[in-house]
């Protein structure tokens, strides 16, 4: 009867070789761009800057549309008295505007700023994911 085997000697470890990733040359200018955003630097405070800028801009506009619009009818009806008593449909004309027209008219506002809004805001986007030219 054979003794007892000796113990085979384990394999040697294999090596692993480890490549050191090459170099990649500085990220893109989007990269560049959202990294300046999310640290809040100089130049991300600049770029939010230009769009609540921009937003003030479109608010400031829309606001005196509805102040000429809305605000100018009571000046005409002052100064022109024979348009205030014009009638339509029974009904004097500036009820007809301000009570029933306004309505209308303040939704379309409404609408042309969520509008023109998102299409500031994604101006914005388009400019920090603009690539490198």
């Amino acid at each position: 009867m054979p003794g007892p085997r000796p113990p085979r000697p384990a394999d040697p470890p294999r090596r692993t070789r480890i490549v050191l990733a090459e170099v990649s040359r500085s990220g893109s200018r989007a990269d560049r761009t959202r990294s300046e955003l999310t640290q809040q630097t100089r130049v991300g405070e600049t770029l939010v800057q230009g769009l609540v800028r921009a937003q003030l801009s479109l608010a400031l506009r829309l606001s005196l549309l509805v102040l000429i619009g809305l605000g100018g009818l009571p000046w005409l009806f002052a100064i022109a008295p024979s348009v205030g008593r014009v009638t339509v449909l029974g009904v004097n004309l500036p009820w007809l505007l301000l009570g029933v027209a306004a309505f209308p008219f303040l939704i379309v506002v409404g609408w042309a700023y969520v509008r023109l809004a998102e299409r500031n805001e994604q101006d914005f986007v388009d400019l920090v994911h603009r690539p490198e030219r």
